[in-house]
């Protein structure tokens, strides 16, 4: 699945008509009046949910209508469904059953590679005309576009469709899930939701460590959908800023590795309220030193701690007595120490949150054991940054 992070609303103050006796209302001020009602709603509803789609709005490929001109009856018509969604802004996109809901796509093949098309609908301002002015009523309406770029924050995506080379014979899937070229895509339909209190955004240097972290960050809104993760894992380099991340994962072997302008990037980026993830990994074919604990402490000059019981890191959002251990990958129990924005763990917990694996068959509740932890290292990422960003 694709992410779709929306902006917050921005602090702008509602400015309300003011009331007195006498009073004289005009079409201007009953405006005003009634667009405060509508802001202080948009705005409450941007402030706790995100845009989608509610009910309907299917779509499904059919047969030129008989009206379309001789050059247009082709396999590139579509039909909406009826249905309701909610932009980013909270306004309205109802597609009732007593309109024209075709739809003929007439993007292009691509000469070369593939191209994907975005149907989309968004909402939109009734504008004042000569018929309205006759009529005590004005609708509320919406539009549907074709797109070859991503759906923008007031868009609402209906289906996609891959296109490659040759005639465009568009097709209704035959595995909805797995659709082929041609074929309708609903994979990537948002739904109208609760907004998560906050997103949490990693990155690591190593590809090796890619698809760990993007196992975890897709385990995140299902086992704690207060905090929602993306799923586009950053790769870095320590010789650039790296503040567009909460957590940063590194391997031990690196962190003992790093060189100056390397350890400088990562101080800076502590600075900004950022964790630098650490793992120690149990490979008996690693050359990792007895006392890493104590050269990583030399090289970030700091002192790691073990957690007391009511650290926030065995306690929230997941309750640790005792950390656990991966019977199937190390018999030892994972070791975690802290020390501010640097948390160090000994044993191969990323391996677990990867549970897809032919070389390991993981017992189904370490998998979840691991990502629970996983969780509360991430939780515990994002209210670090964010509670160091109230201070700036």
């Amino acid at each position: 699945m694709v992410n779709s992070f929306y902006s917050s609303p921005s602090p702008i103050p509602l400015e309300r008509l003011h009331v007195y006796d006498s009073l004289m209302i005009n079409a201007q001020r009953w405006k005003v009046a009634h667009q405060y009602h509508r802001q202080r709603q948009n705005l409450h509803y941007q402030s706790l949910n995100e845009p989608g789609i509610v009910c309907g709005l299917g779509v499904r490929v059919i047969e030129a209508p008989y009206e379309a001109p001789a050059r247009f009856r082709d396999k590139r018509w579509l039909e909406i469904n009826p249905g309701i969604a909610i932009d980013l802004e909270g306004n309205p996109i109802i597609v009732d059953p007593l309109i024209d809901r075709t739809f003929r796509i007439a993007t292009q093949a691509p000469t070369t590679g593939s191209l994907t098309v975005y149907l989309v609908a968004s909402y939109v301002e009734p504008q004042h005309s000569e018929k309205a002015a006759k009529s005590d009523l004005i609708r509320e309406w919406f539009r549907l576009d074709e797109k070859t770029s991503p759906p923008t924050e007031n868009e609402v995506e209906l289906c996609r469709i891959k296109l490659e080379p040759g005639t465009i014979e568009l097709q209704n899937p035959i595995d909805v899930l797995f659709p082929n070229v041609n074929e309708l895509d609903f994979r990537y339909r948002p739904q109208a939701k609760a907004r998560p209190q906050s997103v949490v955004r990693v990155a690591t240097t190593v590809n090796a460590a890619y698809d760990k972290l993007y196992y975890l960050m897709q385990s995140v809104a299902s086992l704690y959908p207060g905090l929602e993760g993306d799923t586009e894992i950053g790769l870095v380099n320590l010789y650039e800023q790296i503040s567009g991340y909460d957590l940063v994962f590194l391997t031990a072997l690196q962190a003992l590795n790093i060189d100056s302008q390397e350890l400088e990037t990562l101080e800076n980026y502590l600075q900004t309220g950022g964790i630098v993830f650490i793992e120690i990994s149990h490979d008996k074919t690693s050359n990792l030193p007895e006392n890493i604990k104590q050269l990583i402490e030399e090289k970030f000059q700091t002192i790691l701690s073990e957690l007391n019981r009511n650290h926030p890191l065995r306690i929230k959002p997941f309750l640790f007595v005792e950390f656990p251990r991966i019977p199937r990958i190390n018999p030892k129990f994972i070791q975690l120490w802290n020390a501010g924005g640097i948390i160090l763990v000994e044993g191969d917990l990323s391996d677990a949150w990867a549970g897809i694996n032919e070389n390991i068959a993981l017992e189904r509740n370490d998998i979840r054991t691991a990502q629970e932890l996983g969780i509360n290292i991430l939780h515990f990422a994002r209210q670090r940054r964010q509670m160091t960003e109230l201070n700036h």
